[in-house]
């Protein structure tokens, strides 16, 4: 009667883990960005921040979820994916809302101040998806613009994931593709704060979220014996989330002298 008892009460308990665990996964990913977002929308700043870690999340996600319709993974994962393409965009729409806000309020300084040099006054020129110009690539004006981008890089890939569906090798390749795309995450962010010398305007807290999350997903992929590819990718996410890490530290016992943002407005293009 006892052990009856019991099962009766692991049964719920199992499934109520479950579901934690489920919802862990699903949400779990987008809890990092929560800080950057508050600190962008609270200081009205976001060269800090670098946009290609949206567009690595992007495309990462994007090829998960194609990668789904070969191999049926488990469904959690599946809203995952879902779940941070729509944190992302949210992301580059404040990102942009902010960044051409700054680019007005600097046009307007200088022109008060300005005398009939009206060459150094201009703001940067819109950039649009339709451009076609790499230098300004993902460096747009306009919000829609990266929905278009995203739009059209998710059908071209899904009609050639639809052509290439039955070949094993093809799914295979594209799901390395998703993960090694995952793995290079940190890598903008790496390279913004390299070029400003400074890890100033990135939240540290969504760093530490970061290295915290891969270092127990990469824990659990070598644990669970999964598959040599994702091991690999998950300790270089790691190795990646020590070195931002690091720069904080570096940065800030040895700050670099930075060049001032205001006095160049198409420095902001760097987002």
């Amino acid at each position: 009667m006892e052990v009856g008892g019991l099962e009766w009460l692991l049964v719920p308990m199992q499934q109520l883990v479950a579901w934690g665990a489920a919802g862990g996964m699903v949400f779990g990913g987008v809890v990092p960005y929560i800080p950057q977002y508050r600190d962008i929308r609270r200081t009205q700043n976001a060269e800090g921040f670098s946009t290609y870690v949206c567009l690595v999340l992007l495309v990462a996600n994007i090829l998960r979820i194609l990668f789904w319709f070969g191999r049926r993974f488990e469904s959690p994962l599946l809203w995952q994916s879902i779940i941070m393409i729509i944190t992302m965009l949210l992301m580059l729409k404040l990102c942009t809302e902010v960044r051409v806000s700054n680019e007005l309020n600097i046009k307007r300084r200088s022109f008060a101040a300005a005398d009939s040099k009206d060459e150094e006054i201009k703001a940067p020129p819109k950039r649009s998806y339709l451009d076609f110009d790499l230098n300004y690539f993902w460096h747009w004006s306009k919000f829609t613009d990266y929905v278009q981008c995203v739009l059209t890089f998710t059908c071209v890939t899904g009609y050639i994931t639809y052509l290439w569906l039955d070949s094993s090798l093809f799914v295979e390749t594209l799901g390395f593709l998703a993960v090694f795309t995952e793995a290079m995450l940190g890598v903008p962010q790496l390279y913004r704060n390299y070029q400003n010398r400074s890890t100033e305007g990135m939240s540290v807290k969504m760093v530490l979220m970061w290295t915290s999350g891969d270092t127990f997903k990469t824990v659990y992929f070598i644990l669970n014996q999964a598959p040599f590819q994702f091991s690999i990718c998950g300790l270089l996410q790691v190795f990646v989330d020590i070195a931002i890490l690091l720069q904080v530290y570096s940065y800030s016992s040895y700050p670099q002298k930075l060049v001032s943002h205001t006095a160049h407005p198409a420095s902001t293009k760097a987002l």
